[in-house]
């Protein structure tokens, strides 16, 4: 019989989330000599969004990254992230259609978790506003509720969401109209990573790091893919490819599996 993806992460790796996140962090910061060395781009504008419970300060550590590099960053300033309130929803959708016009040239999307759900829907709303798509350990092919540890949690506010949808997702049976990028971890404790792999394609990608789910925005590993994905000239794209003297922190692919749900895991060319 065919292995299908298995329910939830592993108690364990649930279990240490916070204590994972906090040695992440501190990754990031002995790391912080090293910025310099990032990949610089145009400084075009980029969007970000946070996950489930979060707000803008769970992503002030990437921001302030990026912003060093010179772009005109922006957190999403919705408050916490409760799910797909009209207010979420109504206020993405603005404040992605105010950063296009302002600038005049599409905005990068960087969404962590459920705001990589969210990135990933305005990208196939308003293609036109959206230069590309990166999340990080957004469980978008979720195909049931086990799958995820945060269930309880998304559902409690359920009823104050005004979108209601069932899994798989309706929506990721088609692919991006845009570039994008899934950076997740098989040591994620809060999702299955398998669900956050996305279709290959040419001009989508999954990158593996060795992070915990709480601690992916914040992992140096993480931060570079962004900044590596962010460096591209628009209107450009190549599968990502660690430097030399980073290629250990990035697990390489692993072999697909018959009977998934996701053709193949690891970085897609």
């Amino acid at each position: 019989m065919a292995r299908q993806v298995d329910d939830g992460p592993a108690l364990p790796l649930y279990l240490t989330e916070p204590g994972r996140a906090v040695g992440d962090y501190g990754l990031y910061l002995a790391a912080r000599p090293l910025m310099s060395r990032l990949p610089r781009g145009d400084g075009h504008p980029v969007l970000v969004l946070p996950g489930l419970l979060a707000d803008d300060i769970s992503t002030r550590a990437l921001r302030a990254v990026l912003r060093r590099l010179g772009y005109d960053v922006h957190g999403w300033g919705l408050g916490r992230n409760i799910g797909p309130t009209a207010r979420c929803v109504t206020g993405t959708r603005d404040l992605l259609a105010h950063l296009a016009d302002k600038h005049q040239r599409p905005v990068s999307l960087i969404g962590w978790s459920l705001g990589g759900i969210f990135a990933r829907d305005l990208a196939r709303r308003s293609p036109d506003q959206v230069r590309q798509v990166v999340t990080l350990g957004s469980p978008f092919r979720l195909a049931r509720n086990s799958q995820s540890r945060a269930t309880k949690v998304f559902d409690r506010f359920s009823h104050l969401h005004v979108e209601h949808r069932t899994l798989p997702l309706e929506s990721e049976s088609t692919p991006l109209p845009v570039p994008g990028s899934s950076i997740y971890s098989h040591y994620d404790g809060i999702v299955h990573w398998q669900t956050c792999l996305d279709t290959p394609g040419e001009r989508c990608e999954n990158i593996a790091v060795m992070a915990s789910h709480l601690g992916l925005g914040h992992h140096p590993a993480s931060i570079w893919a962004v900044a590596d994905r962010l460096a591209q000239r628009e209107g450009t794209w190549q599968p990502f490819t660690p430097p030399r003297f980073l290629r250990a922190a990035f697990p390489k692919p692993a072999a697909p599996v018959a009977g998934d749900p996701v053709a193949a895991h690891g970085t897609a060319a």
